[in-house]
């Protein structure tokens, strides 16, 4: 369960970040993503809260691909650019944001490789 707890943590706290940069100042089509990445952070955390048996487990590696892919749309907007959108390491909050998500990949791994191995072999 603590492990479940530090995951939907760590969500909630990736949608928080977003949802920040909303309110202050990040708009158009970046911050309608945002808006939309705190909801499914916020949906997704509650999933892995509630959730039991398969469900908690389809819950889990979406989170996990969730997050995955989040960080990796950073990595991309700070690198190549996405969707138009080039980032800079010293926009607010951004090398929080990488450490949150990169923390929150690690433990969203291991709680989903935790979760599969406590289910019994069919």
């Amino acid at each position: 369960m603590t492990w479940r707890v530090l995951s939907a943590l760590v969500l909630v706290l990736m949608g928080g970040i977003h949802l920040y940069l909303v309110f202050y100042g990040v708009g158009d089509l970046l911050g309608a993503l945002f808006v939309l990445n705190a909801v499914g952070a916020l949906v997704l955390a509650i999933a892995v809260l509630v959730l039991r048996a398969r469900l908690l487990t389809l819950a889990l590696m979406a989170s996990l691909l969730f997050m995955a892919g989040t960080l990796l749309a950073l990595v991309l907007a700070l690198t190549v650019g996405l969707f138009g959108i080039h980032e800079v390491l010293t926009f607010k909050l951004v090398p929080t944001t990488l450490v949150v998500e990169s923390i929150g990949t690690i433990i969203l791994a291991i709680t989903v490789v935790l979760r599969l191995r406590s289910r019994p072999a069919s």
